[in-house]
C-alpha cells in the first residue's frame, strides 16, 4: 500500500521501514506514527515476511517529534498522544517476527524510543542517541522512562534522561543501549546480516524466544521459568523441532515450516 512519510519494501523475506521525511530529520507527527504502526502490522501479517528493519532517510533515523504537533497540547491531548505512540512502538516490540532498527544517524526523543522498541539495535559510527525532552518541559511519553533503564540500567537511563544530553554510537554501545556499531556504508548489510542469520533458524523458536523475554522480564524468576518450560514444551511437539534434530543429526540444513 502507498504511504506518505514512510517506505516500506520486502526482499528475501525481510521488509525494511524506512522513515521517510529526512527534510525535518525524519521528525514523528500524527501521520508517521499511523504510517509506522500499518507497516508493522503489514509484515507480521505477511507470510512473505519473516523479519523487518527499521531505518531512517537522509542523515536522522528520527531526530524526535514535530515540535510544531507538541506546542498545542494539553492534559487529555497529551496523554492520548502519548498512548497511541505507545500502542504502535508496542507493535514492534511484541512482534513475533525479529525487528531490527538499522540506526544511520540521530535518534532522540520519540527516534531513540523506537530504535528501544526493536529487539536489536546496530547503529552507525554517525548515530546518535538522546531523550532531550527535558529541555521542552517535557518527559518521553512513547515509552522512553520504561525501556531505557531496563537496556542500560536505573542511574545510567536517569543520568540521559535528566540531562538531557545526547551520546554517540560508541558511547551507546559500552552502556548498553546499541548491540552492534559499524561503518555508515555498512550498516544495512550488517543489519540484513544478522537478521538473515536469525531466519535461518525455527520461525516458530524465534517467535517463542521473543515472547519468553518479553512476558518473562519482569516476572519473578520462578514464574518466568514456568513461561520458559511451557514454551519449550509446545516447541517440542512441532514439526520445526522434528526437521530440527534431524537435520542436525543428518549433518545438512533444516528446512523449517513454521509448523
Amino acid at each position: 500500500m502507498p504511504y506518505d512519510t514512510i517506505s516500506y519494501s520486502v526482499t528475501d523475506r525481510i521488509a525494511t521501514i524506512t522513515v521517510n521525511r529526512p527534510d525535518k530529520l525524519n521528525a514523528l507527527n500524527h501521520r508517521v506514527i499511523a504510517e509506522l504502526g500499518e507497516a508493522i502490522e503489514a509484515a507480521r501479517a505477511s507470510g512473505e515476511v519473516g523479519g523487518v528493519i527499521v531505518t531512517g532517510a537522509g542523515r536522522a533515523f528520527v531526530a524526535g517529534a514535530d515540535i510544531t504537533e507538541l506546542q498545542s497540547l494539553g492534559a487529555i491531548s497529551g496523554k492520548a498522544l502519548a498512548e497511541r505512540g505507545q500502542s504502535v512502538l508496542r507493535r514492534f516490540e511484541t512482534s513475533p517476527k525479529p525487528v531490527i532498527a538499522a540506526v544511520n544517524g540521530f535518534a532522540l526523543g520519540g527516534g531513540c524510543e523506537l530504535a528501544m522498541s526493536c529487539h536489536v539495535r546496530i547503529a552507525s559510527e554517525a548515530a546518535k542517541f538522546g531523550q532531550p525532552e527535558v529541555k521542552l518541559g517535557l518527559l518521553p511519553g512513547y515509552g522512553g522512562t520504561q525501556r531505557l533503564p531496563r537496556l542500560v540500567g536505573k542511574g545510567r537511563a536517569l543520568q540521559l534522561l535528566l540531562t538531557g544530553e545526547m551520546i554517540d554510537a560508541n558511547e551507546a554501545y559500552r552502556i548498553g543501549l546499541v548491540n552492534k556499531v559499524v561503518p555508515a556504508a555498512e550498516l544495512i548489510a550488517s543489519a540484513t546480516a544478522m537478521l538473515l542469520a536469525m531466519l535461518a533458524n525455527g520461525p516458530l523458536a524465534l517467535a517463542h524466544c521473543i515472547e519468553a523475554v518479553n512476558s518473562g522480564y519482569d516476572l519473578p524468576l520462578s514464574e518466568a521459568l514456568t513461561l520458559e518450560a511451557t514454551a519449550f514444551g509446545l516447541l517440542a511437539s512441532t514439526d520445526d523441532k522434528r526437521e530440527g534434530t534431524r537435520a542436525f543429526l543428518e549433518k545438512r540444513s533444516p528446512a523449517f515450516k513454521g509448523a
